[in-house]
């Protein structure tokens, strides 16, 4: 069973950055896409970023177009998600998921889920 571990999280103020890793416990466990999802109190689960396996394509939420980058780190086997000029909304539990069936913001369609890492933008 692969693993996903997350780190990163942390409590920031508004308009700071702060950078959230993901680390697969295998390199090779036939995801062809990851992303990342959050939850935000009281709210469903909803879609951030993904990126297909090799860093090609990428699809963002527009809540965080132009503010979150998602990139994954081949050598490293390490995905990141850079997110700048954080808002208070941005508050949530942000959660690494993997897919072996393809690149879309469906939860639904992925496999692997870790256990998340919380991130709290205050003042």
């Amino acid at each position: 069973q692969v693993q996903l571990v997350e780190s990163g999280g942390g409590l920031v103020q508004p308009g700071s950055s702060l950078r959230l890793s993901c680390t697969p416990s295998s390199r090779a466990f036939g995801a062809r896409a990851m992303g990342w999802f959050r939850r935000a109190p009281g709210k469903e689960r909803e879609f951030v970023a993904i990126t297909t396996w090799l860093g090609t394509s990428s699809i963002y939420a527009d809540s965080v177009k132009g503010r979150f980058i998602i990139s994954r780190d081949n050598a490293k086997n390490i995905l990141y998600l850079q997110m700048g000029y954080l808002l208070p909304e941005d508050t949530a539990v942000y959660y690494c998921a993997a897919s072996t069936t393809g690149s879309t913001s469906n939860a639904n369609t992925y496999d692997y889920w870790g256990q998340g890492t919380q991130v709290t933008v205050s003042s």
